[in-house]
């Protein structure tokens, strides 16, 4: 990876996307999962806009109830899963409207929505809501094969310089774990180097070995004993 650090979903998404109609048979949209093999599928309509996601938990009910009814008592509980067997489109079958992310959004927040929505992959959708590309978790996790050198670069630029640019810190990254060290004029910045530090993509931790200026000890308080009295303890 280069230097210039992937800091948008644009950056690491998959730009060769597989999708699917509404009007796609359900047989045609198990063929084309397997032979991509992936887990879920874009469905668009008009001028490539995302309209859902069919993923093969939507055509697993078709099986599951192919030979047998739930019970009564079961009816309520599986009812989006009994619709979902009775379905021969990619637009009966599809989760909709579709958990998606704008291409130019930063990697952490591709990350949340995919944590909360518990996807492995979203679709990526440009300004007008047009299909764009794929981005999955592996795809998330690229910043963390960085170089060190690389990300040690960019802290000392986007972080040393700025906080401190008077001071001499030493920057060093090791499996991507960065280390600041050095004398610095104010402690107060060390909590803000840190945070900005663990924000530069492909950093897994940040160490702050960093102190603030030495200063000599001052005169003592207190009365001196006057010369030549030595130690006036009582004898």
């Amino acid at each position: 990876m280069t230097c210039d650090s992937p800091h948008t979903v644009g950056d690491v998404m998959t730009r060769t996307v597989t999708a699917v109609g509404r009007d796609a048979p359900f047989k045609e949209v198990a063929r084309i999962l397997h032979e991509w093999q992936v887990s879920a599928l874009p469905v668009l309509e008009g001028e490539d806009r995302v309209v859902g996601v069919v993923s093969e938990a939507d055509l697993l009910p078709k099986e599951q109830y192919h030979d047998r009814a739930p019970a009564r008592f079961e009816q309520a509980r599986v009812l989006d899963d009994l619709v979902k067997a009775g379905a021969v489109t990619a637009g009966e079958l599809m989760t909709s409207p579709a958990v998606t992310v704008h291409a130019d959004a930063p990697l952490s927040s591709a990350a949340r929505t995919m944590a909360l929505h518990r996807v492995k992959r979203l679709p990526v959708i440009d300004g007008e809501g047009r299909l764009a590309g794929i981005v999955s978790r592996a795809d998330l996790l690229k910043v963390f094969l960085r170089a060190d050198e690389d990300i040690a670069q960019e802290v000392r630029t986007e972080v040393v310089n700025p906080l401190f640019p008077t001071d001499e810190v030493r920057v060093t990254v090791q499996q991507g774990v960065v280390v600041l060290e050095g004398e610095i004029g104010h402690t107060r910045m060390i909590p803000v180097a840190a945070g900005l530090a663990r924000a530069v993509e492909g950093v897994v931790d940040a160490d702050m070995r960093l102190r603030g200026p030495h200063r000599r000890p001052g005169p003592q308080r207190g009365r001196a004993p006057a010369p030549g009295t030595g130690d006036l303890t009582e004898r």
